[in-house]
């Protein structure tokens, strides 16, 4: 009768889902998924393949339903279960996903004139339209304020929240100078959760801010005016109307409107998370800790880390900032990743489709790539289908496929691909320990690391260490419902919620030696590749990388 639950809330790529989770153990008893309804599997595409939006209708829309979901959800499974039992709700979301905001704080695409305008509309992690203004805001930063790129990996990204608003003010004016202000999607959804919309009680995160938006206490928090002018004087203004309130996870944005009550079912009044983005509450959902590295696979691959503020940090070049707070209180938070894993494999099955629908379907080519060894397709690619977000931070670079001959299969791709993600895996992992973060256990989580075995031992093979997998498949939602369990008192700290509502899976990935061995060999000319191709400063000659991939696929398959 004294058991006590909390919602979290999961906006990912194409769906939102939701899961209502035990305060004591974390067991999960409730859960919903609805995709959204817009665009292409949720998402807005045009003929520019940079362009990935989202209606935020959806957001709203997919809230309601998914908590009228989860709670029916837990009634069936948990006997006596009660809504008035739900603690808190946290949120988690994908990042940088901006979007612009009337002078109530309302989505501009929720006006008549702005429905189906696409730069109305949340702008996507993975909309990649705003290249140009990327480099010119790395390039000022560089001479103006090189402080602002040291924590963000030393060069701004066309993912993040100030290339795209700049990109708007370009493409769209009519847009940008409609808009009052523009806010994270993790900062969104809570504030419309708790009726905390307008301006003068908004309140950010320090997750999207810090790691997306140049946010920093230390110079007297987002980029300066000065600076911000010398892009364009609108940027300048667009800055004295962000909020100046940007907390940490352990605060609430508010409670839950009694609107919202009525509409699903819960307590008015119950406290709602500050907002954070989904990789970095999957972190906490895995237990991180100092010393792991989570890694949450998904169509892309974030990879999040933790140092305690005792800790000297140096700046990482490459990687996606450095952020007090952003993923536990008293800890930074490090962010790395790739911009397509999932999505890679994706491109292979859903592109190309080799062999048709039933052949080169994921099962059937994994079927096939697990029979081959390290090394024996001769095969090395690069990662980059979607650009590089670590270590290189170049979203122009494109994909790569070395070693092919004219009996190249469609399983000795599929090997190569993950192979490929897992390289880059790698390449993160040396990035940090290379700057003096060390990397003792790495977890896994997400639906790749659910779903593929070969992949999960494909990275344990290569990076020499064993891949160890959270034992919830909602890792992400679950860091939310941890949020929301800190917030409404269940907990006294992360600590000890993450202690009582976290776990690992008993099934670890071990390296297997000979696999490893050979992948120490193909790793080297990875990195040719990658240096070759990704970086102005290689000075080199590509001439023996087919040829000691041919050699190598030769000794293997003696």
């Amino acid at each position: 009768m004294n058991a006590r639950y909390t919602i979290g809330l999961d906006y990912g790529t194409n769906s939102v889902r939701v899961l209502i989770v035990d305060i004591a153990n974390g067991r999960e008893i409730g859960t919903g998924v609805w995709n959204y309804a817009h665009g292409t599997a949720g998402v807005i595409l045009s003929r520019d393949p940079n362009l990935a939006r989202q209606h935020p209708k959806d957001y709203v829309t997919g809230a309601e339903i998914v908590i009228k979901m989860a709670l029916a959800s837990a009634r069936k499974n948990r006997r006596g279960f009660k809504p008035e039992q739900i603690a808190g709700i946290g949120v988690d979301t994908t990042g940088s996903t901006p979007l612009p905001v009337d002078a109530q704080g309302q989505p501009l695409a929720f006006q008549k004139r702005f429905a189906s305008h696409p730069a109305a509309m949340a702008w996507l992690w993975k909309d990649h339209t705003a290249v140009a203004e990327a480099a010119e805001i790395t390039a000022l930063a560089k001479k103006m304020r090189p402080q602002f790129l040291a924590k963000c990996g030393g060069t701004y990204s066309s993912e993040w929240f100030w290339s795209k608003i700049l990109r708007c003010l370009r493409s769209a004016p009519e847009v940008f100078n409609a808009a009052h202000s523009w806010v994270e999607l993790a900062d969104y959804v809570p504030a419309a959760l708790t009726g905390t919309e307008p301006p003068n009680q908004f309140i950010a995160g320090v997750c999207a801010a810090g790691h997306k938006a140049m946010w920093n206490a230390r110079w007297g928090g987002y980029p300066d005016a000065q600076f911000l002018s010398k892009l364009n004087p609108k940027l300048a203004q667009l800055r004295g109307r962000l909020t100046p309130r940007v907390h940490p996870i352990d605060r609430a944005v508010g409670g839950l409107t009694a609107a919202w009550a009525e509409k699903t079912g819960l307590t008015a009044g119950i406290p709602v998370a500050v907002g954070a983005f989904d990789a970095h509450l999957g972190a906490v959902g895995c237990g991180v800790a100092p010393g792991t590295l989570v890694k949450i696979i998904g169509t892309s691959t974030c990879d999040i880390a933790i140092a305690p503020h005792a800790q000297k940090l140096a700046d990482v070049p490459g990687l996606c900032g450095i952020v007090d707070g952003s993923v536990r209180p008293g800890y930074f938070g490090l962010e790395a990743g790739q911009s397509a894993v999932g999505d890679l494999f994706n491109w292979l099955v859903n592109y190309l489709q080799p062999g048709g629908k039933r052949a080169g379907s994921h099962a059937e080519l994994a079927r096939g790539a697990a029979k081959l060894q390290a090394g024996e397709s001769g095969l090395l690619a690069l990662d980059w289908n979607h650009g590089n977000r670590t270590i290189l931070v170049d979203q122009q670079l494109t994909g790569l496929l070395a070693g092919q001959t004219l009996y190249t299969t469609p399983p000795e791709i599929y090997r190569a691909l993950i192979e490929a993600t897992a390289f880059g895996a790698l390449t993160i992992i040396n990035r940090f320990e290379e700057y003096g973060v060390k990397i003792s256990s790495v977890v896994n989580c997400g639906g790749i690391a659910e779903k593929s075995p070969l992949t999960m031992q494909i990275y344990a093979d290569v990076t020499g260490r064993p891949m160890k997998v959270s034992r919830s498949a909602q890792t992400c939602a679950l860091g939310s419902a941890i949020a929301a369990a800190v917030v409404s008192g269940a907990h006294k700290d992360y600590s000890t919620a993450i202690k009582r509502m976290t776990g690992l899976k008993p099934r670890i990935y071990q390296p297997n030696p000979q696999a490893h061995k050979v992948y120490r060999e193909l790793y080297p000319l990875y990195r040719t590749l990658h240096d070759a191709f990704g970086t102005r400063e290689w000075n080199g000659n590509l001439f023996d990388v087919m040829k000691k991939l041919i050699e190598i696929r030769g000794r293997v398959r003696k």
